[in-house]
């Protein structure tokens, strides 16, 4: 029996991130989770409503989906504390076959319809969270991928890299996961480890479930085109078994569209096209992606 893969997907504890590792648990990986919640109930969604989710709920669901998931508790805007987590996994694992940089701060006013100067300035928090922090967890990934000879690092972004969405904080942090990844390639380049940033569609998660319970007739459309999370866990692993994986590398790829050229699909069905969805790239119109 062939030993499994090993993921890290940081910020799990809910949301995009934790459907990810659900997907890695789906597929048998061994998964450590990172997330800053303990207690349920401790986080909220945007209206104040309390959110369902932990770091230990996310470990136990892959456990249970028949992989094995590993929680640490982390905050990603300490070095300290993401040095420790990578020394566990070396530790414990002796390896590292993926890491998703995933964890990011949200800011209680992102998807506010304010300029920028209106929010508080706390919102440029994720370029600290979210764009800084992936450089530092791939930095010591890159450290346990590059010796072994094989891994792939993941950035997930937004079609806000390119289009307006919610404030040029936001869209400042996926564009830098965007280049970043294209730049790591040029150094793993030979090294059998891959670099790419995805941009996902519209998600499924806890706060877009809330939403369309409050306002069902708004999010109908929403939720039929939006993807489950899961569903790019199974991309990123196809993308790191695809013959083409080196070419691949340093793209920043559009998760629906290249789930169709490795023929992978959502839960059955095959999504649209969430760049033809939302239009032009430089559209003036900010997108409910969440």
């Amino acid at each position: 029996m062939s030993q499994a893969k090993v993921a890290l997907v940081t910020g799990a504890s809910r949301g995009a991130g934790a459907g990810i590792a659900r997907g890695f648990g789906e597929m048998g990986y061994t998964v450590y989770v990172t997330g800053r919640t303990i207690t349920p109930g401790d986080a909220r969604g945007w209206d104040g409503s309390v959110l369902p989710g932990t770091v230990a709920e996310t470990a136990a669901k892959i456990t249970e989906l028949g992989g094995k998931g590993i929680p640490v508790v982390c905050d990603h805007g300490d070095d300290a504390a993401v040095a420790r987590l990578f020394d566990q996994i070396r530790s414990e694992a002796g390896r590292l076959d993926v890491l998703v940089n995933n964890a990011a701060f949200i800011h209680d006013q992102l998807i506010e319809k304010k300029p920028f100067w209106e929010k508080d300035l706390a919102a440029q928090n994720i370029l600290d969270v979210g764009l800084r922090s992936a450089y530092v967890a791939s930095w010591h990934a890159a450290q346990i991928m590059v010796p072994q000879g094989s891994g792939l690092i993941a950035m997930t972004s937004s079609f806000g890299a390119s289009c307006y969405m919610h404030g040029p904080a936001y869209g400042a942090q996926k564009a830098g996961l965007d280049k970043m990844a294209h730049d790591m390639e040029h150094d793993l380049r030979g090294s059998g480890v891959v670099a790419v940033s995805l941009w996902l569609g519209m998600q499924i998660t806890e706060r877009s479930q809330i939403a369309a319970g409050t306002n069902p007739e708004q999010y109908e459309g929403f939720l039929a085109m939006a993807e489950n999370p899961e569903f790019s866990a199974h991309v990123i692993d196809a993308i790191d078994r695809a013959p083409n994986r080196d070419t691949l590398s340093g793209e920043t790829l559009v998760v629906a569209e290249i789930a169709q050229d490795l023929g992978v699909s959502d839960r059955g069905k095959q999504p649209p096209s969430h760049r033809a969805m939302l239009g032009s790239p430089r559209s003036k119109n900010p997108a409910a992606v969440y």
